[in-house]
């Protein structure tokens, strides 16, 4: 079962393809996607990672949170369900 995963403080420069990336040297990313502005397209600075296995989650979180990425400090962990 995979286990998605919330990644906060994104630089402006990050695409889906550059999140799919990061992610996929910690573990079989399932999908990635860096959330836009529907307006302007722009990226609103956050994205979800959908990683094959909780171990691999786990080992990302580990890995990449609070790390740099392009000149900022990013934050991962489990996604939350909206409520």
């Amino acid at each position: 079962m995979s286990t998605k995963l919330f990644v906060g403080s994104l630089p402006w420069s990050v695409n889906d393809a550059g999140l799919k990336e990061t992610f996929e040297k910690h573990g079989t990313v399932v999908s990635a996607k860096v959330i836009t502005d529907r307006d302007t397209s722009r990226s609103r600075g956050f994205g979800f990672v959908e990683m094959e296995s909780s171990s691999d989650a786990n080992n990302a979180i580990k890995a990449l949170n609070n790390s740099e990425l392009d000149g900022r400090n990013i934050v991962v962990n489990e996604a939350k369900a909206r409520s």
